[in-house]
């Protein structure tokens, strides 16, 4: 087992604990504590998810900074959805889509792929090596490089500091 994910693991466990608690009381801690240890030592024997997240304060830093971008990304795909539903042309051209991305762990492409798919107008279809397939709501280039400036780049400059 690798200690980093240990610890990653006992230590959100151990904050679901006290937010399911809601109290600060000493022997609550502690057996909440324990309790997560316990269950981090039982699952997690072969859990190695978490080895590619980057324990720093500039990686601490950007997943402040990447909660911000997700959430302008979305209101911004958001209203962009909406004015296509409303429009009377309604001007969609769907298709799917190829991206590159230069992220290299699994957690880093797992996050992309999840953000790309929690915005309205794109859906992650399929992750094949560093090619990520998206279904998008107007497709205006099928060229890997400018979909990936569209569809990705805003999310991996951040993704690639906090996982690598």
């Amino acid at each position: 087992m690798k200690i980093k994910s240990f610890l990653i693991i006992t230590i959100v466990l151990f904050g679901v604990w006290i937010m399911l608690n809601n109290s600060f009381d000493p022997v609550l801690l502690i057996i909440g504590a324990i309790a997560s240890a316990v269950i981090a030592l039982i699952f997690c024997s072969k859990c190695s998810v978490f080895n590619d997240i980057r324990l720093t304060p500039k990686s601490f830093i950007y997943s402040f900074a990447y909660i911000f971008v997700f959430i302008f990304e979305l209101i911004k795909s958001n209203l962009d959805v909406a004015y296509r539903v409303l429009s009377p042309r309604l001007p969609i051209n769907p298709g799917i889509v190829k991206v590159k991305t230069n992220l290299k762990s699994d957690l880093g492409r797992m996050t992309l792929a999840n953000s790309i798919t929690l915005t309205p107008g794109t859906l992650t279809v399929d992750i094949k090596d560093e090619f990520i397939y998206v279904h998008w709501i107007d497709v205006t280039n099928k060229d890997i490089d400018a979909a990936t400036e569209k569809i990705v780049k805003t999310f991996e400059k951040l993704l690639i500091e906090i996982y690598g």
